[in-house]
């Protein structure tokens, strides 16, 4: 097995199980309804669907940068997509979101050269494996 195939399959069992650290973020979201994810019940924490929101926007960013179109540091609502309408409408859509990100995520990282794991994404400090 490549190190590429390896990291989608702990990239996927993250997401959508089997988990080795228990339930996968699918899993944990599965019957979790608008109100219970919009609710902020730590004062100065995000919710459930901040998070949610956060986590696919940096899927198809780096998605995006994968295919060669830079990583810069998101910022503001780029980086915390905003809850903008709390119904379970709006959040069926922002989980379905994160799926199509995880998916398109995967499908990207199976095209990226094993071989430029190692090299420095362009304008950052850090390596390709770590993003």
């Amino acid at each position: 097995m490549n190190e590429i195939t390896r990291i989608r399959g702990l990239y996927k069992s993250v997401c959508v199980g089997p988990a080795w650290h228990g339930p996968s973020l699918a899993e944990n979201l599965k019957g979790v309804t608008a109100q219970q994810a919009a609710a902020h019940p730590i004062a100065g924490s995000h919710s459930i669907w901040e998070i949610v929101n956060h986590i696919s926007a940096w899927e198809y960013h780096v998605v995006a940068a994968l295919a060669g179109a830079g990583c810069p540091t998101l910022q503001g609502d780029d980086d915390w997509p905003p809850v903008t309408d709390p119904s379970e409408a709006a959040w069926a859509a922002a989980v379905a979101k994160l799926d199509a990100g995880n998916k398109a995520l995967g499908a990207a990282m199976r095209s990226f050269p094993e071989e430029k794991l190692g090299e420095t994404v362009p304008g950052r400090d850090f390596r390709w494996y770590v993003l």
